[in-house]
């Protein structure tokens, strides 16, 4: 449930609102780790003048110089016509062979077994041929041909290998405070056209959060938006779940009380969000040992009810979730289904407190949230692995019932959607 929509449905006697034509804009002072804005991000909502210089795939052309086997190695060493140099290990390069007795080509799969693999090999010949490939002729005298393009893209040197982490899964983000204007898109255009879907998909990514207008004020639209990108995730609340105020309520999003910033089960009303990763970034730099604390401790949720079926949920989480290189790379955490279970030994309670503390306080300073009301047809679509929202307490009157739909899904189906959007918009620009 790492990606959620949730569209603002209309009260009762209430008239949808006219559809806000704002250019998208994310304006904050940018801090010293805030990645910058990606063009696209700029002209999301200008019919026809998407600005989309981010979203496409780079164009090059690399020219191999030479090529020759490092035997004592087990390398091949490309040099390429710019002067720059790649290595590549021999046993990579027999395993990723491209020939079709090796790789199924319309699945761009792998058919050699790796049981088949000799993980020793040495080659007999490796050249240049006369269309800028690179040839090697293996001991067993199977020949694999590698495309000059393919090779440099998988080159191992670390920045290489960043660029392509960065094109497969877009990890920079802009990071952002109280100063933040939500990005903003059309409903109708993101439907209907692939480079508006590609802009929002991208500002998603990077901002954690986009507004869509214009979309008709009635149960249904966040599913038409979902079957955009791929399909809804089922949960214990349904394929789609409505946020309504309800009598013995089996979640607190269905009262009308003040909800504290959380992930996972968004409400509506005056609403506050904030930038988990950058809150996570300042309690990294304000107090160390606390973001230790949170990303080291497991802590036990709890969710007990019925809706869609019956469930009782149980997790343990990391309160801040870090890579394997020390990246936030998701947040957890809802005040109200935090477990009185708390597996922990005894002295590592009160340090625990003291942590979280210290990061909740630290979303709720004014100046990191950023506050917004969404009107009937409003759908906004967030990061919920990054963003933490809450909304403040309000007055529910039987003539106009809040109500709002909402759904889930995973950022692999968001990321893959992203993906096969660029790749169109590229071949058709």
């Amino acid at each position: 449930m790492s990606t959620v929509a949730r569209s603002a449905l209309p009260a009762l006697q209430r008239s949808t609102s006219a559809m806000t034509r704002q250019a998208l804009r994310a304006c904050r002072r940018p801090g010293p780790t805030a990645a910058p804005l990606p063009p696209c991000l700029i002209s999301l909502h200008l019919r026809g003048r998407h600005t989309l210089e981010s979203a496409s795939l780079p164009v090059s052309r690399h020219l191999v110089r030479h090529v020759r086997a490092l035997d004592d190695d087990r390398q091949m060493e490309v040099e390429w016509e710019d002067g720059g140099h790649s290595l590549y290990p021999f046993t990579w390069l027999r395993d990723n062979c491209q020939c079709p007795l090796c790789t199924l080509q319309s699945a761009q799969a792998r058919t050699l077994l790796l049981a088949d693999l000799d993980i020793h090999t040495g080659v007999d010949v490796v050249e240049v041929t006369n269309d800028n490939k690179v040839s090697i002729v293996w001991p067993d005298q199977h020949i694999s041909v590698f495309d000059a393009e393919w090779l440099k893209k998988r080159c191992f040197s670390p920045a290489a290998r960043q660029a392509m982490q960065e094109e497969l899964f877009l990890n920079r983000r802009y990071y952002w405070d109280s100063t933040l204007r939500i990005p903003s898109a059309d409903f109708d255009e993101v439907l209907r056209d692939d480079k508006a879907a590609l802009a929002w998909l991208l500002a998603l990514r990077r901002v954690g959060m986009v507004y869509l207008k214009g979309a008709p004020a009635e149960q249904g639209q966040v599913a038409r938006l979902a079957e955009r990108i791929g399909y809804l995730r089922l949960t214990f609340y349904g394929h789609t779940w409505q946020v309504q105020d309800k009598p013995m309520a089996n979640n607190v999003a269905y009262t009308s009380g003040k909800l504290s910033l959380h992930t996972d089960y968004p409400a509506y009303g005056c609403s506050e969000v904030v930038d988990g990763f950058h809150m996570a970034e300042q309690l990294q730099r304000e107090d160390p040992e606390a973001f230790q604390t949170l990303t080291s401790l497991r802590v036990d949720f709890t969710d007990t009810g019925t809706d869609y079926c019956d469930f009782m949920l149980q997790s343990k989480n990391c309160i801040i979730d870090v890579d394997a290189d020390g990246r936030v790379v998701k947040i957890n955490y809802n005040n109200a289904t935090r477990d009185s279970v708390l597996d922990l030994p005894v002295h590592q309670v009160q340090p625990f407190y003291r942590a979280l503390k210290a990061y909740v306080d630290i979303m709720n300073r004014p100046e990191n949230v950023v506050t917004y009301r969404m009107e009937p047809g409003d759908i906004v679509t967030f990061d919920n692995w990054r963003l933490l929202h809450s909304r403040k307490s309000y007055i529910s009157k039987p003539e106009r019932l809040r109500h709002l739909e909402g759904c889930y899904l995973d950022w692999d189906e968001v990321m893959s959607r992203l993906r096969i959007l660029r790749k169109a918009v590229h071949e058709n620009s």
